[in-house]
Order: C-alpha cells, then structure tokens, then sequence
C-alpha cells in the first residue's frame, strides 16, 4: 500500500509523514522514499529532532504524536544486522552484562571466521530489548544502508503486538536520486505503508534544490564532530554533482577520485589544521548515486538558474548562457560557441575543465588567448587538447594550486617564446600528469619553481628514474605516484638517495616500473611514510629499510605477478578515520 504527498522541503515533508501516521492508525511500519530518495534522511532526522523537542517541552500534540520512547538509528554505513541491534541496545542504555554479550559473540564468530556482515541479531539482546520496552510507546526511525528489508520484530521491537511505530528508508552513504521506486517496493515485505513525494527531485527548483541538499549536508556533518561548517559540506556536494554529471562520459574515473584536492585548491577547504581530516571524510561520505540520464534532466534544468555556480559547455546543449560562473566544463567541439565572449563566461572560474573527444586525431587545438581572463583559475584540467608546450595557456593564472594534463601534445604555434615566464607554477600544489609526453615541465629548472608542491601523479610516459631529478627538490612532497611507464630506464636501475630529504612523504606509488630492481628507504622518509606500493614491479629484487619498516607505514602492497586488473588504485585506499 503506498500514499503519496506533495511536500517540497524537510519540514514540509516531516508535517505530511505525521499526518499519515495520525490518519493511519492501523498501519505501524512507514517506508518513506524522499523525493526520489533524496532527502530521504534529513527528513527522518527532522522526525527524530521534531518528536524529542515534543517530548521535551511536553508541547501540545496529537495523542498519535506522542512516544515514550524515541529511537533514532543511523546505519548508512551499513555493517550487520548485529551491528544495528547494537546501536538500539546503546541507545535503551542496557546494562552492562547485556552489552557484553556482543563483544563475547564476536570474539567466538572472530575465532570460527564468520563473515562480519553476516553477523545476525542476538535473541538473548531481543529479549532484554522486549522486556526493556514493555507496552512503552516507541516509535523507531532508522537508516538501512544495507540491500534488504529488515525484520524489525527479529530485534527485540514489536508493531504488530505493542505499540511501537517504525519509519524507516534505504540509505547508503551515498546521495541518491533514483525515480525508480518499484524496485524498492519489490523489497517491502514487513512494510505497511510506502510514503511517496509526489514531486520528483527533477522537479525541484534550484532554492528547492539547495534547500534539500543543505540538509543532507547537516546530516553528515552531524555524523562527524570534526566537521563544523555545513555550508563548505554542500559546496563540495555540488561540486561533486558537477563533475559526476561532467565527467560521466568523456572523461576516465580516475579524475573524478582528486574530488579532495579539487575542494583544497578550488578553495571550497580552506587551509586549517582540520582540512586534510575533512578532506578525507568528505571523500568518503559525498558520493552521488543516479543514473546519468537523470543526472543530464537535472543538472541542464538546475544550470538555467542564475545562481547556479557550475556550467557544462556541451554540444547536445541549445541554450546559451553568458553569466560568469565559478566551475565549468567544456567538451563541446564548437570553438566560436565555446569561445565567445570569453571574459563573461570565464572571468570569475575557479575551477575549469576542458575534456575534448578522445576520438579526435590529432586532438583539437586550444585558441590564442584561451586562457587570458582565469586570473582566479584554481583547478584547471586538460583532457585531449593541444597546445604549445613552450608557452602554453595558462602561464597567466598565477593563482593556480591544481594542474591536470591528459593525452595532451604539443602544437608548434606562432606564439612560442623561449623567454616565458614560469611563475604560474609557484603556488602548485598538485601536478597530474596522464599520458602527455611533456618531459620539460618537470625539468630540474620548473622543479626549483614548483616549490609548494605537495603531490605528483605520472601514469604513462615517465618511469621510475624521473626521482633522480627530485633530491633537493619539491621539499614539501606529500604524495608521488609513477606509475604504469611507457619509457624504460635508460641505465641504473635502482633508486638509492632520491627520497634523503622527502621527510613529508606520505604516499609513493610506482606500480608497473617493471625494470625497477632496487628501492631504499631513507630514515627521513621513513618518519612520514603510510603508504607503499610496488604493485607489477616484477623485476624488484630488493626495498632496503636501512632503520626498519617506517613507524607510519599502514599498508606495503607488492604484487608481481597478479593481474593488473586487480590492481587498486592508490587514491582509493588508505582513507583517514574520523577521530571519534
């Protein structure tokens, strides 16, 4: 059975569930599905927020609205059935003795190898949760992040023979919008009742819109005491909507996994001691779940706003736009449409990506000028574009903290000159560099300009000896990854005091160097390092760790011989934990 409203914000949508619960007295299990699942969790938080503040202040209500008990469980991050009985067990504050049978079945499935996420709830916990509860009046709100249906009455919880109310909806850590809910309704079995939006979350208007996500925003945060601002959570929810609805399609995966730096370097994180925690929560926690169909009627219906910061320049888009706007994206061919009018469109960009049709052969050529009024440009990528490496396009953006190059060549045009100035380069923090033969930029001469370098990604191209050039250079590296070359080593083959004065490096990825046969550690590097990987360096005889493996270090991957397709990329492990 299923009831629809036409809420158009949390509050309005929270006022709508209780009127159901009031006129549906029969019913005692709600599935509430958001607008088109997004949203869906700020407004079961409101519920939880709304029914404690009722309590609280013993305000006047409905005899329906009124609980004894309030449960509000948040299990996103799904785990196990166990681990979720667990929460409500802590929230009833159960005894000690009760709250140790949890950790005692643990250790015996730990010892007989059971599978954590199949660690079922404890019927002895069930009991004390039924006896706990009595003929209480409760009402449960929970988040499942797991792919079924729960039976609620298995943990202790009984609608169907007490007075108890459950609300509840599937939400993974993930921003979703998914319109089709029949596949949802195919899950319901213990449910009573499926509460629908009538209004789409295509519908929404951009204030709608922001509104909903700002509060998907407070719920994360309200996951995460380290972080404070909601309004830098929903910038970066935006700008990872933009670039999923960018990227989906034109550009390879592993640019859209820098999301952390681009919030750093766009400025959306700002330089603090909290930023590299935050940074690394907000890559796990901001993840948006659509299809990109939905996705392309979204974001094209949001971008027609005036307030809208993003803009995609695509070829399948009709309308203009001429207001500046603080991230775009180019992957329209059609330099005059692309170009006009550069200083209205481009002024104010912080952020620019320009993904061209790896198709094209040769790659099209950037206009003279292209890049003259990015003053601001903070993160600029380039994907199957040509230029001139000489003097290329964005010597003028002095502000520039991220520089991505991919499949790009050289174009020989008339306004190369040998006495550039190279002070763009200053104030990089990241360099990424795919596939672009361009061994000049990283010459010992640009080296000494990059001197705030904190990290460097090389797949393709260079190999393994580019770090003979690094000794007394990049100071405050953080990260390096050289990986997957399509040059070999010219003689040496081992690396020996390149990393002497790396003491910031954290990160050294040199996956598939093949002829790489020998790696030291120095004691300084070993201070910082966390994480090392040597994946398909098959030739590796030997990783000499004069003082012992580094303190840090959290993980060592070395697979010679496995399948590259196995192979994990070094900018998805190794994630920071909250300190909570």
């Amino acid at each position: 059975m299923g009831t629809d409203n036409d809420a158009r914000d949390v509050h309005s949508a929270r006022e709508q569930i209780f009127d159901c619960i009031r006129r549906n007295r029969d019913k005692k299990v709600f599935y509430f599905n958001g607008w088109d699942a997004f949203g869906a969790a700020p407004v079961l938080r409101s519920i939880a927020q709304e029914l404690r503040s009722i309590k609280a202040t013993k305000k006047k209500t409905p005899p329906e609205l009124c609980f004894d008990r309030i449960i509000y469980i948040d299990c996103s991050a799904w785990k196990s059935r166990r681990e979720m009985q667990k929460k409500i067990a802590e929230e009833l504050e159960l005894d000690l003795e009760t709250m140790a049978m949890f950790d005692k079945q643990d250790e015996e499935d730990d010892f007989n190898g059971v599978d954590h996420g199949s660690r079922d709830v404890l019927r002895s916990v069930s009991t004390v949760i039924d006896q706990t509860l009595g003929y209480r009046k409760l009402i449960v709100i929970f988040l499942n992040g797991g792919e079924d249906e729960v039976d609620i009455t298995r943990f202790g919880i009984n609608p169907e023979y007490r007075d108890h109310t459950v609300i509840w909806n599937f939400n993974r850590q993930y921003l979703t919008i998914c319109v089709d809910f029949g596949k949802i309704k195919d899950k319901l079995r213990y449910t009573d009742l499926f509460v629908l939006l009538r209004q789409s979350a295509l519908e929404l208007t951009w204030s709608e819109f922001c509104a909903v996500l700002r509060e998907e925003a407070t719920n994360i945060v309200a996951r995460h005491t380290c972080m404070l601002d909601i309004n830098v959570v929903t910038e970066c929810c935006l700008y990872e909507l933009f670039m999923g609805y960018s990227f989906q399609r034109v550009i390879r995966s592993a640019w859209t996994a820098h999301a952390p730096n681009y919030w750093m370097c766009d400025g959306i994180i700002k330089e603090d001691g909290k930023k590299e925690m935050c940074r690394s929560i907000l890559h796990q926690e901001i993840h948006w779940d659509c299809k990109f169909s939905i996705l392309n009627i979204m974001l094209e219906n949001l971008m027609k706003n005036p307030e809208a910061p993003f803009f995609v320049v695509k070829d399948a888009i009709s309308f203009s736009i001429r207001r500046p706007c603080r991230w775009i994206c180019v992957t329209s061919k059609d330099s005059d449409r692309i170009y006009a009018d550069m200083k209205a469109r481009f002024g104010r960009a912080s952020s620019l990506f320009v993904a061209l049709d790896k198709s094209d052969e040769p790659p099209p050529c950037l206009p003279n000028g292209f890049l003259k009024h990015c003053s601001n440009l903070g993160v600029l990528a380039l994907s199957h574009c040509a230029f001139n490496f000489v003097s290329p396009p964005f010597l003028l953006c002095h502000k520039l903290r991220f520089l991505g190059l991919d499949h790009c060549t050289h174009a020989n045009t008339s306004e190369a000159n040998d006495n550039t100035n190279w002070t763009c380069l200053q104030n990089l923090w990241v360099l990424d560099l795919h596939y672009t033969e361009w061994d000049d930029i990283l010459s010992e001469e640009k080296m000494d300009i990059m001197a705030n370098l904190r990290e460097l990604n090389i797949e393709g191209s260079m190999c393994w000896q580019l770090t003979t050039r690094l000794h007394g250079r990049l100071p405050y590296l953080q990260r390096l990854r050289i990986i997957k070359p399509t040059h070999k080593a010219e003689t040496s083959t081992e690396i020996s005091n390149s990393f002497v004065d790396k003491s910031e490096l954290e990160i050294l990825d040199l996956s598939e160097n093949r002829d790489l046969e020998k790696l030291s550690i120095s004691s300084s590097m070993a201070r910082s390092l966390r994480m090392l990987i040597l994946d398909g360096c098959d030739q590796l005889e030997d990783v000499a760790v004069p003082d012992g493996l580094p303190s840090p270090l959290r993980l060592f991957s070395f697979d010679g011989y496995g399948p590259a397709g196995r192979w994990v990329s070094s900018f998805e492990l190794l994630p920071l934990q909250s300190p909570e």
